[in-house]
């Protein structure tokens, strides 16, 4: 079996497997991670090839869709392509690990996508990552215990926050947020740099005030919190910092997280931010295509897996850039009808 990435992440946890040099599927192949750029893209998958996906915190929406999208890829490709999902912390760290080579597709926010390609934020230089397409939108989910005194972010100062996991997208935006609203995160707030399943654990046991969450809707974390602590549990508006957030990133809107999402007693406006899947650039083209069809071949099967997924659309796959489509995806979109 070909194996395109150097790591292959096995289920929630951190372990990995050295690819070079198992005995198993014969090892790594010098040049499976390499696409000749002159050969025609078929979208035809002709070795075994198993590809790791870089996704979030476990109870977050990208490890729950990056998991349906694993398990999709073998029946797409008549069991010549397969994946594996592992929990991480997502964004930030994605881009690093994918650019390394521990994986070959990631998940992640478009602003963070951006400033990869840009070299800005977060990276130093320019990163050699593309674009398959963008997916469903990610909503800025700022809850708080109803007895913090919080009701902006600017209410934050000298309160236990988590802004979320080091390297996350969601630490970006709640970073961008907090100096929206004239606090350094540095010093005036006690930033608890946690995933979401400890983050929640603290708003309800009071060690933490609020969180920062960057995610699809519903995401599990969330439901968990607002159905055990109920009223006890808040969103903030954060709507206001969006002209702000919007110098930043043209990315950034408004959006809505209904009432019916978390049973809340009313809609909360917010701010939201579209996703995108990343791979190198040097990703074999057969691979990306694959990988691209199947994104919207099983869109009703990754809906199944969480309703965010009823987001992906091809009226809005191309819109990536600046980030580039990869070839491979490139064709699998013109192929699919995308404008």
């Amino acid at each position: 079996m070909r194996r395109i990435n150097v790591r292959l992440a096995a289920g929630v946890g951190a372990l990995a497997l050295v690819a070079a040099g198992t005995a198993g599927c014969g090892g790594r192949q010098d040049g499976a991670t390499k696409d000749d750029a002159a050969s025609e893209v078929t979208c035809k998958v002709t070795d075994s090839t198993r590809v790791g996906i870089a996704t979030g915190n476990a109870t977050g929406v990208y490890y729950v869709v990056g998991n349906a999208l694993a398990s999709q890829l073998s029946g797409a490709t008549e069991g010549k392509l397969t994946g594996t999902a592992a929990e991480t912390g997502a964004s930030v760290q994605n881009v690093e690990q994918l650019v390394a080579g521990q994986y070959d597709v990631a998940f992640s926010l478009f602003d963070t996508a951006v400033n990869a390609v840009q070299g800005k934020g977060s990276f130093t230089s320019p990163q050699p990552v593309e674009a398959l397409a963008r997916i469903y939108d990610n909503y800025t989910q700022v809850v708080v215990r109803a007895d913090s005194g919080i009701n902006s972010v600017a209410d934050m100062k000298g309160k236990k926050i988590s802004t979320g996991s080091p390297k996350s997208g969601t630490e970006v935006i709640a970073n961008r947020l907090l100096e929206a609203a004239g606090l350094d995160p540095a010093k005036d707030v006690q930033a608890q740099r946690l995933d979401l399943t400890k983050s929640v654990e603290g708003v309800k046991d009071g060690s933490v005030d609020g969180l920062f969450w960057s995610g699809g809707v519903p995401t599990g974390g969330l439901t968990d919190l607002f159905t055990t602590a109920g009223d006890k549990v808040k969103f903030i508006d954060i709507t206001p910092l969006l002209p702000k957030m919007a110098e930043l990133n043209p990315a950034y809107q408004t959006g809505t997280i209904g009432a019916d999402i978390y049973k809340t007693a009313a809609d909360t406006p917010t701010i939201v931010v579209p996703n995108v899947l990343l791979v190198r650039k040097d990703l074999n083209a057969n691979v990306a295509c694959a990988i691209t069809r199947t994104v919207f071949d099983k869109k009703d099967a990754l809906a199944q897996a969480n309703p965010a997924a009823k987001g992906i659309s091809l009226d809005n796959a191309r819109k990536t850039a600046p980030v580039p489509l990869h070839r491979g995806a490139d064709k699998a979109l013109q192929d699919l009808g995308a404008r």
